[in-house]
């Protein structure tokens, strides 16, 4: 049968309209359309007249048929019925209200004679027209729960539920076969099938009139949102969840140690920054509970304070997690930030380079392994929560790749600026360094295509100026705060030593299978800033692909972005392996820049993580489709380049033993209002076991020193750790070298003003090397012993005022 078009009219109850609506669309049909058509009527399962009115009209006319449903299944089983019963060319679907007139037909036919497989008739795009409207509150209802689908579903499109649509037959057909709703979300589902096939689909606007006695309630809105999640929930590939419980497995099996016991156990390898960090999310626990300032607090280093935000204290995580450091702790905390924060960075990417890169999952799997498990992200995976949590990065760069393309600029631009946004709550420093990458790579790909950079730069540039403007008013504030807000800084130096050694990158981090202590020793700064590492066979795989794929303008991009990380991770100078030559770097143009002066050079090689991720995910994307032996070869050696970095999950042991004495709360009868618990030695980067002893208490008392970035000297120079004060200085050195010094009356004087300026109640010493020394300083310096109180000696400053 050759037929140009199929009218398929779904109806329930309809037999006042429906009548009229054949009249209506037989008429019309008959004096404008030139070819042939037919009219299919889905009866599902009337209980008034509705299947006779449409069996005497298809008596009348044999271009009429009449499906009949023995019981009511819901609009989308009828339209799918009617759909898959057609033989049309085109496949008109329309309400039995006729709310768009069937005159509208001819905009929609126009659409796809323009080249678009499906035209909906829209009542939301400029040029509609609506006649009688909906009651207000029932229009409210209909707009606000269209919205919700749309961004759910098919974002771009801006109504999905009128229901006059006009597709290809073939199309159609294949998209209600393939449907699974019986409701009145199969609209979106379609629509949604038409999207991911890349079937070009037109917003047409049409007439509209509200008819009384229609079928859909606002509660029917609530029903789509539940049957399109349901859907989305059964079209999630097995692939994903393998993909996303590998990388969940891998997560946990890093920090099995520390899960163990997560508040009696510690990462040695994270220095003193775990106490940092842990005190980090219970200070902002603290903040949230009382609703005080999340950006300042004077609980460490007082009388000054600490800028909190001048710190990274990832208030993004620490405040959406304040209920499980309230109920759990904030090692607890920290640990579920840490570890489920990576895993989900590995599946941001995973998704980034499926959506982008290659199809295969298994080779995104790989590459998004690497790119957040590579031998830099493990080191920062000691101590550094804010370098691991990066699962924001991938949306950001996917967000940034829609601006190129130009198809929603506004909505794209929205949604960056608010993904910038929360990012800067995460970590400001990784999303500096993610826009460098992207800046080497947009330049580098702009250079190989330039028509794409052509064509993009335009709503590129556009949709950026959005996303700043929406970024801006967000984090005005907080950051007006870490810059110019008290206890604020300048810049952090970090010494002429911050960049990477060339020897670095061929080399094996000490966590990585292959790696030693001997493989990192003059290579690294400590062991949580291994920011290279990748090992020469993985490098000698990278530039293979490169060699291999050298054709694909995104290969030449990626292979320019791991090169350029790389040489700007030098740093300003370099000395070239083996010799005495030294050469100026290319970070010497950004080191004394804004932001730029207060990076760890050696970090930028972070960068070349996931850009090599990438590579592999290409080359073995590619291999799945040779034969097999070449597949078996290559496999071979993608695992032979990948063994010696796979890491060894982080050792922990045992945590040192907050004192009785602050552990049982004893500490509550010797201080005052106002007054802080001074341990000895005074906390400071070196030693910061004060915020261990600070998070058990329950942040119940205040403390001199810490471990921070503030300022220092007039020209406020960022540090880390307090300004230094005579007797802090004096603790310290008796800690480092355990000799006991002469203590003049000087010192004595000296000890007294800081006393006084730190409004010490109590000095706590608990036992640790050189703890012997320690006390003997401590009594000449206060001029009497302290006491043994609960398992530390204790001087209490109140005696004898």
């Amino acid at each position: 049968m050759s037929v140009d078009l199929t009218v398929v009219i779904p109806a329930y109850n309809e037999e006042q309209r429906l009548g009229p609506t054949l009249d209506a669309i037989r008429d019309h049909l008959e004096k404008t359309y030139r070819g042939e058509w037919e009219l299919i009527v889905v009866d599902d399962g009337s209980t008034d007249r509705t299947a006779e009115i449409a069996a005497d009209a298809a008596a009348a006319d044999p271009r009429v048929q009449l499906l009949s449903g023995d019981r009511n299944r819901g609009k989308g089983h009828a339209l799918r019925e009617g759909v898959l019963a057609s033989y049309g060319r085109r496949v008109l679907v329309t309400d039995a209200d006729l709310a768009a007139p069937i005159e509208e037909l001819d905009h929609l036919d126009k659409a796809l004679a323009d080249g678009h497989t499906a035209a909906i008739g829209s009542r939301a795009r400029p040029g509609a027209t609506i006649g009688a409207h909906q009651h207000r509150l029932r229009e409210l209802l209909g707009r606000s729960g269209n919205f919700l689908i749309r961004s759910v579903a098919v974002p771009g499109i801006r109504d999905t539920q009128c229901g006059f649509k006009l597709f290809d037959g073939d199309r159609a057909r294949e998209a209600f076969a393939a449907s699974r709703l019986r409701g009145w979300g199969i609209d979106v589902e379609i629509l949604e099938y038409f999207r991911r096939a890349g079937w070009p689909v037109a917003e047409v606007p049409v007439r509209w009139s509200h008819q009384e006695g229609s079928k859909v309630r606002p509660l029917d809105y609530v029903r789509v949102l539940a049957e399109l999640t349901a859907l989305k929930i059964r079209a999630i590939r097995g692939a994903d969840v393998r993909a996303a419980l590998f990388f969940l497995v891998f997560a946990v099996v890093l920090y099995a140690e520390r899960w163990v016991a997560p508040g009696h156990r510690y990462i040695p390898d994270a220095l003193q920054d775990q106490n940092q960090w842990e005190w980090f999310f219970a200070v902002t626990a603290d903040n949230v509970r009382h609703l005080h300032n999340p950006l300042f607090t004077t609980l460490q280093n007082f009388p000054d304070g600490v800028n909190l935000m001048a710190n990274t204290v990832m208030l993004g995580l620490s405040v959406p997690l304040a209920p499980v450091t309230w109920l759990l702790g904030p090692a607890v905390a920290l640990n579920v930030a840490m570890t489920g924060g990576l895993a989900a960075t590995a599946f941001a990417w995973y998704r980034l380079i499926v959506k982008r890169l290659v199809a295969h999952r298994g080779a995104a799997t790989v590459g998004a392994a690497l790119a957040a498990f590579a031998p830099p992200m493990i080191s920062h995976a000691n101590a550094h929560p804010n370098f691991i949590v990066l699962f924001m990065i991938p949306p950001i760069i996917d967000r940034a790749l829609r601006l190129c393309e130009g198809t929603r600029v506004v909505r794209d631009g929205v949604v960056l600026g608010l993904f910038a946004a929360y990012q800067i709550f995460l970590g400001e420093e990784p999303l500096l360094l993610a826009a460098l990458g992207m800046l080497i790579f947009a330049a580098a790909y702009a250079v190989v295509r330039r028509d794409v950079a052509r064509t993009a730069w335009r709503p590129l540039a556009r949709g950026l100026g959005i996303a700043l403007a929406v970024t801006l008013p967000l984090v005005a504030f907080p950051l007006y705060w870490q810059f110019f807000g008290p206890q604020s800084y300048k810049s952090v130096l970090h010494g002429d030593n911050a960049g990477n050694s060339p020897l670095a990158f061929l080399s094996f981090a000490e966590r990585s299978l292959a790696g030693s202590e001997r493989s990192v020793d003059g290579l690294a700064m400590n062991p949580t800033e291994h920011n290279a590492f990748y090992g020469w066979p993985l490098l000698l795989l990278a530039f293979a692909i490169v060699v291999r794929l050298w054709d694909r303008a995104v290969v030449k991009a990626l292979a320019c972005t791991v090169a350029g990380a790389a040489l700007l991770s030098l740093g300003p100078k370099f000395r070239i392996p083996l010799t005495d030559i030294v050469l100026p770097g290319p970070w010497a143009a950004l080191a004394d820049r804004p932001l730029f002066e207060s990076v760890i050079e050696s970090r930028v090689a972070m960068v070349c993580a996931p850009a090599l991720g990438m590579l592999l995910a290409l080359a073995l994307a590619r291999l799945s489709g040779s034969p097999g032996r070449r597949v078996f070869a290559g496999v071979g050696a993608v695992g032979l380049a990948l063994a010696p970095i796979v890491p060894a999950p982080l050792d922990a042991v045992d945590r040192i033993d907050v004192p009785r004495f602050v552990a049982d709360g004893t500490w509550r009868t010797y201080l005052g209002e106002d007054e802080t618990l001074v341990p000895i030695p005074v906390p400071d980067p070196g030693n910061a076991e004060g915020l261990h002893w600070q998070t058990t208490a329950g942040l119940g008392f205040r403390l001199p020193g810490g471990y921070f970035n503030g300022p220092w000297g007039p020209d406020r120079v960022g540090i880390y750790g307090p300004s230094p004060r005579n007797t802090s200085n004096l603790l310290r050195d008796v800690r480092d070298k355990g000799r006991i010094p002469r203590i003049t009356p000087a010192w004595r004087a000296a000890a007294r003003e800081d006393l006084r300026f730190w409004k010490a109640g109590v000095l706590v010493l608990a036992p640790q090397q050189h703890d012997g020394q320690l006390r003997t300083t401590v009594d000449k310096l206060v001029g009497r012993p302290g006491k043994w109180v609960g398992g530390a000696w204790v001087w209490d400053l109140h005696e004898g005022s």
